[in-house]
């Protein structure tokens, strides 16, 4: 908790307005009542306003400064519904069907972000991953100059003297099944900047594999040291401060004692705090894995790449587990342009 009480208190300087599409989850509607309590922001809930009050009622839990909104009783909805015929009219969409997708929590809340009428978006706690990415990826897309969209875990385990004082970014774990060379680097990019912003210190980001740097001469390797060139590059001509090591096994990125035994000269191994992972598979297997066996705060999926701020969490989250995504949602937000030049200046269909 000391990692997300640092956020807290820097989003209470700056409060932001987060919807989540998914009104009536017990969970969903605690983490929203703490991010009121907490002065984080406006918690905006969506779906039928009797059911909510009712599901609140019924968990004994206050509704006061949060914010519902039923998209079928919404004035915006038919700008909505136009905004989205529009986006999609390379698909033939037609009113009814644009209309049909914008009665859809998902659909509604990722065009309240894209509109500016909120500043970040999470859900997820009942909904199958698609069911929450296809929204976005539809709606508000990648961002500027930006080519890849994944997602990162951000976790903080009890002992300390790994990553930063105990939290880790990892990456990607919900998005991309199996990246090529330049997915991969740009999920590293991405991480590293998103760590930067959210540590407020160096990140030392490593490329994991099975082996570290040439024990072992499999083609599938190549992909990694690839990436890891890459993200170099295009760190520098970004002027991301970051240092990037790959191919590394998680034990020589973490641990420095072995670090030290299987590499001469490294910024990153032994002291890595952004791990990224060569597929998907791998990614999300290994932060499960950290989250369930070290009882780790695990606060994630978090968004990476698009034009605004979101989060898909996971269906085992816990409300504690969804208010700390929601605070680095919020926090991403107080400098979105920073992370991503140009982000959010276009409106959907424009």
């Amino acid at each position: 908790m000391r990692f997300i009480g640092g956020l807290i208190e820097k989003l209470q300087r700056h409060p932001k307005r987060v919807v989540f599409p998914e009104g009536t989850e017990p969970r969903i509607l605690q983490a929203a009542r703490q991010f009121h309590s907490l002065r984080l922001g406006i918690p905006m809930l969506l779906g039928d306003r009797g059911a909510i009050k009712e599901a609140a009622a019924q968990l004994e839990v206050s509704l006061e400064g949060v914010r519902i909104i039923d998209p079928q009783q919404s004035e915006e909805l038919p700008n909505f519904v136009r905004r989205f015929e529009l986006l999609r009219r390379y698909k033939g969409i037609q009113e009814r069907e644009a209309r049909e997708a914008m009665l859809q929590p998902n659909y509604f809340g990722a065009m309240m972000v894209a509109m500016h009428q909120a500043d970040g978006f999470v859900s997820g706690a009942k909904e199958f991953s698609g069911s929450v990415l296809r929204p976005l990826f539809q709606i508000i897309k990648v961002a500027p100059r930006m080519q890849t969209a994944s997602s990162c875990m951000v976790m903080e385990v009890e002992n300390s003297r790994f990553g930063e004082n105990g939290v880790m970014f990892m990456a990607d774990c919900g998005v991309i099944p199996e990246p090529n060379v330049e997915q991969l680097s740009d999920i590293a990019v991405s991480t590293a900047q998103l760590a930067r912003q959210i540590l407020g210190s160096r990140p030392r980001v490593a490329l994991l594999s099975y082996s570290t740097k040439g024990s072992s001469t499999h083609a599938s390797l190549g992909r990694v040291k690839a990436a890891a060139a890459l993200a170099v590059k295009k760190a520098a001509d970004r002027l991301i401060d970051a240092d990037f090591d790959g191919e590394l096994q998680v034990d020589a990125a973490l641990i420095p004692e072995i670090a030290s035994r299987k590499l001469i000269d490294s910024n990153v191994a032994g002291r890595a705090n952004v791990l990224i992972f060569p597929d998907l598979n791998s990614g999300n297997i290994g932060s499960k894995l950290v989250q369930h066996l070290t009882r780790a705060n695990a606060y994630g999926q978090i968004l990476l790449g698009l034009d605004r701020p979101a989060a898909d969490v996971s269906r085992g989250s816990t409300a504690h587990d969804i208010l700390g995504v929601a605070t680095i949602v919020g926090v991403q937000a107080v400098e979105y342009h920073k992370l991503y030049p140009g982000a959010g200046e276009k409106l959907p269909g424009d």
